[in-house]
C-alpha cells in the first residue's frame, strides 16, 4: 500500500462537520480511520459503564457507514502508545489527524504521542472541534485568563460576532477511507465490560426547546432541556451547530450555557490542579467530617430532604440528574454534610452519563464556595424551600421518592439550621487562617 494517513476518533464521533476527520480526508492521502480503547481509562470505570455502551454503539454506527462506501474504522484495544507502535509497523504513515483535547490526561497522552511519532517522522496534526474557543483564544485585554463568566461571556460573544463561523462538510470526502485490516470491532465482552439497562436519552435542540429554555430550565418535572450534554462530551453532536441552532433564538440563554462549557474548558487548561485542588487555596484548609455513612445515605437518596433524595435516585437509576437539582445535592454533601466536594465530584464522574471533567470540577468548586465565579460559601440552598420554588406540585418528588409522605421515609439525616449554623462556622474558621 502506498503511504497513508489516519485519523484517530476520539471526543468527535461523528462523520458530519468534523473538522480533523474533513482536513484529513482532503489532504491527498488515502484515510485509515481509528479508535482506541484506551485501557488507561477503561480500567478506572465500573464494569457496566452506560458511556462505554455508548461509546461502543457509536463506533458500530460509524464503522457501518465506512463499511458502506467501502472501508471500515479498526479499533484496538491497547494504550494510544501501543496502538501506533503497531500501526508505525503495519503502514506507511505520513501523518496522524486528529481532533484536541484539553484535559490534562488528553494532553500527556498527546505529548506522548506526538513524541513518538516525530521518531518516525509522522506527522501528528491536531485541530480545534471541540469548542468555538481554545485555550488563550478569549482572554483579558492582557492576556491572562478570565476568572469570572460574565466578562468571559461578553468577550466570547463579541469575538464571536467577528470571525466566519464555518462547518467542515467531512462527511463528503468518505471516498477517501480505505479498507484496513478488516477485523469486527472488540465487543463489549471482549473489553471486560457489561450490557446495562440504562437508556441512553434522546436529545432535543429544537426552537421550541431553546426558545423556551430560560423559562422551563429550573423545573426537573417538566421537559424543558435538551439533554445535548452527553453529545456534546462525546462529540456526537457537533458543537458549531449546536451553537448555529441555539443563535437563531431570541432568546441567548441556551446559548449562554454552551459559554458556561467552553468557560470551565479553558479554566481546566489553564489551571489543571483544580482537578483536585481548591481554585482558591484557602479553601483548602476546610476541615471536612467526611463521615462515610452520611456519604453512603447521601449516594443512595436516603437524606430524608426528598428533593435531594429524587435528585440522588435520577441520577443512580438513568446516569443523569436535572442541573437545578445538581446545585442542590451539591450543596448539601459540601455544606449540610461538610463532606468534601472532592468526593461528591468522584461520584457524579462515575454516574453521570454527561460527565466532562471540566464542567463537573467547576460545577463542584462551585457549589462548595471554592471555585472560578463561585456561589460565596454563606450562600447555603435551602432544601425544602427549593421544593416550592422548583417542584410545588411535587410531581418530580412522587416519581423518584414516592414514599415521601408515609411513615417508611427516612428522617432528616440533620436539621437544617444546625447544619447552616455548622457549616457557616466551619468554612469561618478556615478563612480565618489564611
Amino acid at each position: 500500500m502506498d503511504k497513508i494517513s489516519i485519523f484517530w476518533f476520539r471526543r468527535d464521533l461523528r462523520v458530519d462537520d468534523n473538522k480533523g476527520l474533513y482536513e484529513a480526508l482532503t489532504s491527498g492521502h488515502k484515510i485509515i480511520p481509528i479508535f482506541i480503547f484506551d485501557k488507561n481509562i477503561l480500567q478506572r470505570l465500573p464494569k457496566n459503564d452506560a458511556r462505554l455502551a455508548f461509546i461502543h454503539a457509536r463506533i458500530t454506527y460509524i464503522d457501518k457507514i465506512f463499511k458502506e462506501i467501502g472501508g471500515n474504522l479498526l479499533t484496538f484495544y491497547s494504550t494510544p502508545l501501543e496502538a501506533f507502535q503497531s500501526l508505525s509497523k503495519s503502514y506507511t504513515i505520513e501523518n496522524v489527524f486528529t481532533n484536541k483535547d484539553y484535559e490534562p490526561y488528553a494532553l500527556e497522552r498527546d505529548h506522548t504521542i506526538k513524541e513518538f511519532l516525530s521518531s518516525k517522522n509522522i506527522g501528528f496534526k491536531a485541530y480545534k472541534d471541540h469548542v468555538i474557543f481554545e485555550e488563550k483564544e478569549v482572554v483579558k485585554d492582557d492576556g491572562n485568563p478570565y476568572k469570572v463568566y460574565t466578562p468571559y461571556s461578553k468577550k466570547w460573544l463579541t469575538k464571536f460576532s467577528t470571525i466566519d463561523f464555518d462547518f467542515y462538510p467531512s462527511e463528503e470526502h468518505l471516498n477517501e477511507i480505505v479498507t484496513s485490516e478488516n477485523k469486527a470491532i472488540h465487543s463489549m465482552a471482549e473489553l471486560g465490560f457489561e450490557s446495562t439497562v440504562i437508556k441512553i436519552p434522546d436529545y432535543d435542540v429544537s426552537q421550541q426547546i431553546i426558545d423556551e429554555y430560560e423559562a422551563k430550565r429550573n423545573f426537573p418535572a417538566i421537559k424543558g432541556t435538551s439533554k445535548l450534554g452527553l453529545h456534546l462530551r462525546f462529540g456526537s453532536y457537533s458543537t458549531r451547530k449546536a451553537v448555529q441552532e441555539a443563535r437563531k433564538s431570541d432568546n441567548i440563554t441556551f446559548l449562554k450555557e454552551l459559554i458556561w462549557r467552553e468557560f470551565f474548558i479553558q479554566i481546566l487548561w489553564h489551571y489543571p490542579h483544580t482537578i483536585n485542588q481548591a481554585f482558591k487555596p484557602q479553601y483548602d484548609g476546610i476541615e471536612w467530617r467526611n463521615n462515610e455513612e452520611d456519604f453512603k445515605r447521601w449516594c443512595e437518596g436516603k437524606t430524608g430532604y426528598p428533593l435531594v433524595d429524587a435528585g440522588m435516585r435520577e441520577l443512580n437509576a438513568t446516569g443523569f440528574m436535572h442541573n437545578r437539582v445538581r446545585m442542590l445535592v451539591g450543596s448539601f454533601l459540601c455544606k449540610h454534610l461538610l463532606i468534601d466536594w472532592r468526593w461528591g465530584e468522584a461520584y457524579f464522574a462515575e454516574k453521570l452519563l454527561d460527565f466532562e471533567q471540566a464542567s463537573n470540577v467547576g460545577n463542584w468548586q462551585w457549589v462548595a464556595g471554592c471555585g472560578v465565579d463561585a456561589a460565596p460559601y454563606f450562600r447555603i440552598f435551602n432544601p425544602t424551600t427549593q421544593i416550592k420554588k422548583f417542584d410545588k406540585d411535587l410531581k418530580y418528588i412522587k416519581k423518584w421518592v414516592p414514599e415521601f409522605q408515609e411513615l417508611t421515609y427516612v428522617e432528616q439525616m440533620v436539621d437544617h439550621k444546625f447544619a447552616r449554623e455548622r457549616c457557616l462556622t466551619t468554612y469561618k474558621n478556615a478563612l480565618a487562617k489564611t
